[in-house]
């Protein structure tokens, strides 16, 4: 039986077997959802954001205890300037009127990545949001803005190099656990799953180094789509997949 049909039994603290810890998603085809209305991008955008609640609302209650969402990639500032100034401004608003949501719920939210990219406005926005729900003890909602992964990666390293260079940490001592305690994802699981919407399969500088071991699923359905109905089906997918982390 699959952990979707939700007759499956509770463990780690009544999360249904087969239910990933940590679920990320690349968020993709706001645009061509909008192409495809003949409307413009930035009601895909906003459409986009109706899915983040529905999605945000399914994993908290299928028990995912993780959802990293990659909203913003460091890439996406290349797009036409009113564009992105809709991304922005859709972002503020869905701060102002969604945490109040978020902290009912129980949701803690972070955000990852360059946030200061985005004005002082959104930034102290950002912060306040994060301080309101830090001590929330549900879902761990974390919002990937401005964010690559191979940036990540290398800012990781520098700050070893820094230590090694003042004499403060033995280069023996460099390993995989000290790189990823130098990471924005310091303190959370590796993700379990990975989904991808709107039909692409690349991974598009998305955690590059925390997906090692995670299973991807891939869905012709458009982002603004996306709801619970899809989440089952990608959870259902991964309950039925063995994990062997390279063992066999």
């Amino acid at each position: 039986m699959s952990a979707a049909s939700g007759a499956a039994p509770a463990v780690n603290g009544g999360r249904p077997q087969g239910v990933p810890v940590h679920v990320g998603i690349i968020m993709d085809g706001n645009r061509r959802w909008a192409r495809g209305r003949g409307l413009p991008s930035a009601l895909g955008h906003k459409a986009g954001a109706d899915a983040v609640r529905r999605t945000v609302e399914a994993a908290a209650k299928s028990g995912i205890g993780w959802l990293t969402l990659f909203a913003f990639s460091s890439e996406n500032w290349q797009r036409p300037e009113d564009e992105v100034r809709d991304l922005t401004g859709l972002l503020r608003f869905y701060l102002r009127h969604e945490i109040a949501a978020l902290h009912r719920n129980n949701v803690r939210l972070r955000v990852i990545g360059e946030r200061e990219r985005f004005g002082p406005e959104t930034t102290a926005a950002i912060r306040e949001a994060e301080a309101l729900t830090a001590g929330n003890t549900g879902l761990n909602l974390t919002v990937a803005l401005s964010y690559g992964s191979r940036a990540e990666i290398a800012s990781a390293a520098r700050a070893l190099a820094r230590e090694v260079a003042a004499g403060r940490l033995d280069p023996e001592a460099l390993d995989e656990n000290a790189l990823a305690r130098g990471l924005s994802t310091a303190g959370m699981p590796d993700p379990d799953l990975i989904i991808r919407t709107s039909g692409e399969q690349r991974l598009s500088n998305f955690l590059l180094w925390q997906a090692a071991y995670a299973e991807f699923w891939f869905t012709e359905t458009l982002w603004p789509d996306f709801g619970a109905a899809q989440l089952s089906e990608a959870v259902a997918e991964y309950a039925r997949r063995e994990r062997r982390y390279g063992a066999g």
